[in-house]
């Protein structure tokens, strides 16, 4: 088998790596030469064009875009939908709105060219060693996409989500969760920073992660950080967002649902990049931890 990877950033190069390990050939195409050099290194192909990229695919051809939610993915996705052929697969594995995910499905309903939508979390290092993975796609869809994601995934964290948009629906509500519990760690340690007491912040968040009902992977990320940077001193606390908390939040007035946190938790973001509050230090590094996201530093 096969698979084309369009975008090798921070989640398509690991994620090609990832493939390749598990005997699949990969094809990559990115605007960066040092990521496509990379991937030879690795075994796979690189391809400077997505007529060469197809050109170099077994039919049918299955591609797994990996670049920016908006116009990247809308350019991408037309092109792809004017020179693939009948039975081969898109999988948009990338932060897309749910609403342009079901758009673009109808928009292929015709042609004969598959679609699906991967939500993906683990950040790089589950790209590199094991995702979790949400997936939509019809029935004719489904085989294909359960083929490459049982592979690239760690155990029980692949599911079939349903139909094309449920994938990225689910991805979306999951970052607005992802959202309010970093504000929550965030804000409990700007209570510790300003309270009566001097405390080791690496220290309480590793004793947290062992055995109290807060524990998880942000904690431990978060003890990761602290021990890198007992203060977070570098890092100012601006929270950048990358789109999803806000769809997150529209999904709530649309359907009339009760998201307080989450919708805070947007507006906190919008609050830090006027501020510098601890809790924005936290998140921040959280962000870089688990997402390799960029920190603004203090000068």
């Amino acid at each position: 088998m096969n698979v084309g990877i369009i975008g090798l950033g921070k989640m398509g190069l690991p994620l090609s790596l990832q493939l390749i390990d598990r005997s699949i050939n990969v094809v990559g195409m990115d605007q960066q030469e040092e990521a496509m050099n990379a991937l030879r290194e690795a075994g796979g192909q690189a391809a400077t064009s997505i007529d060469e990229l197809l050109n170099k695919l077994e039919t049918p051809r299955t591609i797994i875009l990996l670049v920016p939610a908006g116009d990247i993915t809308e350019s991408v996705f037309q092109e792809l939908r004017e020179k693939l052929s009948p039975n081969d697969l898109i999988i948009d594995a990338g932060n897309a709105h749910y609403r342009d995910t079901l758009r673009r499905h109808e928009q292929l309903k015709e042609t004969g060219i598959l679609f699906a939508d991967s939500g993906t979390s683990g950040g790089v290092s589950g790209a590199r060693n094991g995702l979790c993975a949400m997936v939509g796609a019809d029935e004719q869809a489904a085989e294909r996409v359960k083929e490459i994601f049982e592979a690239i995934t760690i155990e029980d964290g692949f599911l079939l989500t349903g139909g094309v948009g449920s994938g990225h629906y689910l991805k979306m509500i999951h970052n607005g969760i992802e959202y309010g519990m970093m504000q929550s760690i965030g804000e409990g340690f700007e209570l510790l920073e300003k309270g009566p007491f001097e405390y080791d912040y690496h220290s309480v968040a590793d004793m947290w992660n062992h055995g109290s009902v807060i524990r998880g992977w942000l904690m431990e990320l978060t003890a990761e950080a602290f021990k890198e940077e007992p203060k977070l001193d570098s890092i100012k606390g601006v929270m950048h967002s990358s789109g999803e908390g806000k769809w997150t939040v529209e999904a709530a007035l649309d359907y009339q649902a009760s998201a307080p946190v989450i919708a805070m938790s947007q507006l906190m973001r919008y609050r830090s990049l006027d501020e510098n509050p601890f809790h924005g230090k936290v998140v921040a590094a959280l962000r870089h931890q688990f997402g390799g996201h960029a920190v603004e530093k203090n000068e």
